[in-house]
């Protein structure tokens, strides 16, 4: 059922959808067609040499890299000539690979955030969400030459806080329709079995490069995908011709 929040207007209904959380918090999300419904002003009609207007298209997205298994993951995706949207961790990750930011970026992939250190923003303070989301973005600008705009909270928890200061550092937040849970296991066969299940026109599909499990499974993801006419793209594709929005929550 779809729960209006206070001051939420009714119209906005046809274009939010409401998740409660925990408490008496209640979560509107955003999803891509509804963006895509909405074109920035002066957007291109294509983003790239996609339309996601026309084509079938699904987003795969990695979490908590770049890692010692990042190196080859950028391989096959560009063996598989696939975009991909990277969620990075700072510390102990972005610190350890920085080479490895850089190629993504150079290979055309997103390059986001997944905070520095990993902590739940919805328990630490104001001052901590702010440093949480703002040193990550400052070493990624520092490498690639550009600032994020997507964040993804780590396990996607968040509340009003984290979709203001969001807003106030220019983010949006992107959380997923499909999730292997790839952490629970390291088997590339069952991985790729839980994605195709879940996977729609639209999608977003969350894995973690970090597991050993989970690089091996990709090949099998992007061949199945494609044989049933799926085009994947990054997020801002999957948005396209619409704009990502500070402060606004994306899932399909």
């Amino acid at each position: 059922m779809i729960k209006r929040a206070a001051g939420l207007p009714a119209a906005a209904l046809l274009f939010t959808t409401a998740f409660t959380l925990s408490g008496c918090t209640t979560l509107h999300t955003t999803a891509p067609a509804t963006v895509r419904a909405h074109p920035a002003a002066g957007a291109p009609a294509r983003f790239g040499t996609v339309d996601c207007r026309q084509a079938k298209c699904i987003a795969l997205t990695f979490d908590a890299g770049p890692s010692e298994n990042s190196a080859q993951l950028l391989d096959i995706l560009k063996e598989k000539q696939v975009p991909a949207t990277f969620f990075l961790l700072g510390k102990r990750h972005i610190e350890k690979y920085p080479e490895l930011v850089q190629r993504m970026a150079a290979e055309g992939h997103e390059v986001a955030s997944h905070t520095w250190d990993h902590k739940i923003l919805t328990e630490i303070s104001e001052q901590q969400i702010r440093e949480e989301l703002k040193k990550p973005d400052e070493a990624i600008e520092k490498l690639t030459g550009r600032k994020p705009t997507l964040m993804r909270p780590p396990q996607g928890r968040t509340n009003d806080t984290v979709h203001r200061i969001s807003r106030e550092q220019g983010l949006a937040e992107v959380l997923w329709s499909v999730t292997a849970k790839d952490y629970t296991t390291d088997d590339p066969e069952l991985i790729r079995k839980r994605v195709l299940e879940q996977a729609s026109r639209d999608g977003i599909i969350l894995l973690h490069d970090i597991y050993s499990g989970t690089v091996p499974s990709v090949p099998g993801i992007i061949d199945s995908l494609k044989e049933r006419g799926y085009v994947f793209v990054t997020v801002p594709q999957l948005l396209a011709p619409g704009k990502v929005e500070p402060g606004t929550v994306y899932r399909p």
